[in-house]
């Protein structure tokens, strides 16, 4: 029987990954919320709670090389249109492990926010939490299977002086001791590189549907 969503996940984050054997892994999703697919090293996991057989014979169809065929155009499109769902883009997925210690210069909480950013992680995440500083947002909440997701926003004029790299360092210091994960869109190199010098690592791509 195959794993679990929740279960590959929580291994991820720990750096046990699936075999890189080529294959695809087709899961249950673990709420109405959520479907989708995540790439890692020559592995898939599609979760969804379509029928296993469409999607294995989607990926059959397409003429493309296997270990592309879950991000292939023609599959997500194939895939919102069963689904009835959106997408926006193909994301990297990064983790950072929990840190010790307090968060770099002042963030204050805030109960109920209007912040575009806080919106949004609003219609992706639970148990949203946020946090301000001088020229920048920090959200926490619980989004694909569980895992807990870091959001940050930067504005314009705070730019290019390290507040990006402090407010995803500080999002380590505010897990509770669990892992962080991060979706961050493949063109976004500003907001790669604050993620990985905040000690992110890359662990695969991800394409996630959401009701429209």
């Amino acid at each position: 029987m195959a794993e679990s969503l929740r279960e590959i996940l929580d291994a991820a984050a720990r750096g046990v990954f699936p075999a890189a054997d080529g294959g695809t892994s087709v899961v249950p999703q673990f709420g109405g919320r959520d479907a989708g697919v995540i790439a890692f090293t020559a592995h898939s996991v599609v979760f969804t709670d379509e029928d296993e057989g469409w999607v294995r014979r989607t990926l059959a169809s397409l003429g493309c090389d296997p270990l592309a065929a879950t991000m292939n155009a023609r599959f997500l499109a194939a895939f919102a249109e069963r689904t009835g769902r959106a997408t926006d883009t193909i994301d990297v997925v990064l983790t950072g492990a929990p840190l010790p210690g307090r968060p770099e210069g002042a963030l204050e909480e805030v109960a109920d926010p209007g912040h575009p950013r806080v919106v949004a992680a609003r219609r992706r995440r639970d148990g949203v939490r946020v946090w301000a500083a001088d020229g920048g947002v920090l959200v926490l909440g619980r989004g694909v299977g569980g895992r807990l997701e870091v959001a940050v926003e930067v504005a314009e004029g705070a730019r290019h002086r390290g507040l990006g790299r402090r407010l995803v360092t500080a999002a380590r210091q505010l897990a509770g001791g669990e892992v962080v994960w991060a979706q961050v869109s493949a063109g976004n190199a500003r907001s790669l590189r604050a993620f990985q010098a905040a000690g992110y690592r890359p662990v695969g791509s991800e394409a996630l549907f959401l009701r429209p």
